[in-house]
Order: structure tokens, then C-alpha cells, then sequence
């Protein structure tokens, strides 16, 4: 999908230290409720999920915003210094000071995450969530089922390990004080208190998230509008352009119902 060109990215100065980039649909498209796109782990806004939601919302005349956490694509900071917790801290922040009235946050993969504590903490402003691939306490799974024991040495020992991914030609550096701050962050352990409309898409072929997860996470969630999508063959990613345009009609749906 073609990038649309009418605009740099536009920067947001937070009060906790993060220079975050963003794109805001342009002055004129305000139909509530809008539009937050919350990316993955060390992926960026340019993503075609996040392109092609973006050009959804400029057909509905619909606020659209998608960023990049500190560390990520154009935003300031080191990848290796983030957490679930600053990055919760950089969507609080575009949520609170660049979207206007209710929100639909869509979170993919560890967007999901951040999704699910942000719906929680700003109630009044997120009216409905959808997580793609949404991997709440990822650091855990990590550390319990992933992790060898030489790489759990690692971390507790020099505080940081690096392991391979398909995602990039660069390993991922993951250090002790995400797993720590991760295990505070998490959801999954208990009742996740919200009563909004959530839709779940999870690909039955993904080989980062278990498609268990899903389930999971609709069990927890204490709302009754709860609505769980699997896709046969789907994997991690979730953006042929069949995926595209199922996300788009999940996000149109719900719009309606909202409006």
C-alpha cells in the first residue's frame, strides 16, 4: 500500500521526556469516534495496517492518529532503554493530547497490551478496542516458556541478552528492566475490568503469539461484548489484503455501532 504524501510526521513533546513522532489526519476530519493505531514491539507507524486504516478514516472524514512509541521508527530514545510502561506513558500522552473526544485504540501484537492498560486507565475517553495478534504479557510468556536458561542467566547477570528475529537483520536487545516492568504491567492474570466493545482478531498459524491468547483474553475481560475473529492460515502479521480488509470492516462496524 502506497504511503500517502501529504505530510510530514509531526512531533510531540511529552512532559516524561519522549519526542514522539505522529501522523494526524488533517484539520477537518473529526467524526467520532476516532481512530488510535498502537504498533507492534519494534515496528513502526508505517506499517500497511496502520496505512490502510489511516486511508479508511480519511474516506469517513474520521480522526485518525498513528505514532511511534520512544525508541521506535522516528520518535527519540534507544530501543534498548524502553518499557511497557513508557510505552504506555507515549500512548497516554497522544491520547491525551492530540486525539479529541472518544477513541477506538487498535493494538497489534504488543499494541494489544498497551491497548488493554490504556483502555483501562483513560475509561472515559476509549470507547472500544480491537487487538490483531494482541500479545498482553508477552515478557512473561517470554521469560517462563521462551527463554533458555542461558539466556535468563544473561539478563540476570549482565541485565540484558540479545536474541535473534525474523523481524530484522539486527537481533533484539532485551533487557532486565523490561521483563521487570512487564511483570507489573501485566493483564492476563486477573479480571480485566472493562465493559466496552472488544473485538479479538487472531491468526491460527501465528508463530509469535499463541492463538490460546485470544481466548484468554476474552475469558478476562468482564465487558459481555467480547467478539473473537480466527483466521485459518493467519499468521503474526495479519495484513494480506484480505486481512486489511477484514480489520477495516471490524473498525467500520464498531464506528457505527458508536456513532
Amino acid at each position: 500500500m502506497q504511503k500517502p504524501q501529504y505530510l510530514e510526521p509531526q512531533y510531540l513533546e511529552t512532559d516524561h521526556g519522549t519526542r514522539i513522532a505522529y501522523h494526524k489526519t488533517p484539520v477537518g476530519c473529526g467524526q467520532a469516534p476516532g481512530v488510535v493505531f498502537l504498533g507492534g514491539f519494534m515496528s513502526d507507524m508505517e506499517g500497511s495496517k496502520a496505512l490502510a486504516l489511516e486511508a479508511m478514516c480519511l474516506r469517513e472524514n474520521r480522526s485518525f492518529i498513528r505514532f511511534d512509541y520512544a525508541g521506535h521508527g522516528q520518535s527519540s530514545g534507544k530501543f534498548e532503554d524502553g518499557t511497557i510502561g513508557l510505552w504506555l506513558k507515549d500512548a497516554l500522552a497522544v491520547i491525551d493530547h492530540l486525539a479529541k473526544g472518544p477513541q477506538i485504540l487498535v493494538g497489534s501484537s504488543m499494541g494489544g497490551w498497551i491497548s488493554l492498560l490504556a483502555a483501562k486507565v483513560r475509561r472515559a475517553r476509549v470507547t472500544a478496542l480491537v487487538g490483531i495478534a494482541a500479545a498482553p504479557d508477552f515478557t512473561v510468556r517470554m521469560w517462563h516458556e521462551e527463554f533458555s536458561e542461558d539466556q535468563r542467566r544473561a539478563i540476570l547477570s549482565n541485565g540484558f541478552v540479545k536474541i535473534p528475529t525474523e523481524y530484522g537483520d539486527e537481533p533484539y536487545t532485551i533487557i532486565k528492566a523490561l521483563i521487570d516492568d512487564g511483570w507489573q504491567n501485566r493483564v492476563a492474570h486477573g479480571p480485566i475490568h472493562l465493559d466496552i466493545p472488544v473485538r479479538l482478531i487472531q491468526g491460527l498459524a501465528d508463530a509469535d503469539v499463541p492463538w490460546q491468547t485470544a481466548l484468554t483474553i476474552a475469558d478476562k475481560i468482564t465487558g459481555s461484548d467480547v467478539d473473537i475473529t480466527l483466521v485459518p492460515g493467519g499468521d503474526h502479521r495479519l495484513s494480506t489484503d484480505q486481512d486489511l480488509e477484514r480489520l477495516m470492516n471490524i473498525v467500520q462496524l464498531l464506528t457505527k455501532k458508536l456513532t
